[in-house]
């Protein structure tokens, strides 16, 4: 969380400096990085992304070229652009690189694990998160007695 939040002071002065060629790298950071922090809450290990290591490789690479390709193509001072199936280059690599690919791939996820909507999954996920917050102090969490009630 503390990467996200130094990335977001980042696109801060980014965008305060009018550098939008870093602002837009450093959005796919917290882009891609917000997934990777979503998977990592629930992991016994901190800095693992598992079972989303290949789509937030795939999202960041995806991500990265795709930008780049734009950057590299586009320019405010160009006014004619070669066209491929109809599109300017520039839309194109944005249309393939920053929408269609990386929803392709949320749709390759959802199929490789179907089962995660499965009870016993579920149930596993819930001894799990069970199991690190045991014997934690946690400051929302209702105080359980050793009757099995509430304290107050």
């Amino acid at each position: 969380m503390g990467i996200l939040a130094l990335l977001a002071a980042a696109l801060l002065v980014a965008a305060a400096v009018r550098a939008y060629r870093v602002f837009s790298y450093l959005a796919i950071g917290l882009l891609v990085g917000s997934i990777g922090v979503a998977s990592i809450e629930r992991n016994r290990s901190e800095l693992s992304v598992a079972p989303y290591n290949g789509l937030v490789v795939g999202w960041a690479a995806v991500f990265v070229a795709g930008f780049t390709g734009i950057w590299l193509l586009w320019s405010p001072s160009v006014t004619s652009y070669s066209y491929v199936l109809g599109l300017p280059t520039p839309t194109l690599v944005y249309v393939v690189c920053i929408w269609l690919l990386p929803i392709l791939g949320a749709f390759y996820y959802a199929f490789v694990f179907p089962e995660i909507g499965d009870d016993d999954v579920v149930d596993d996920i819930m001894d799990d998160a069970r199991e690190a917050q045991r014997d934690r102090n946690l400051p929302l969490a209702p105080r359980v007695g050793t009757d099995g009630g509430e304290d107050e």
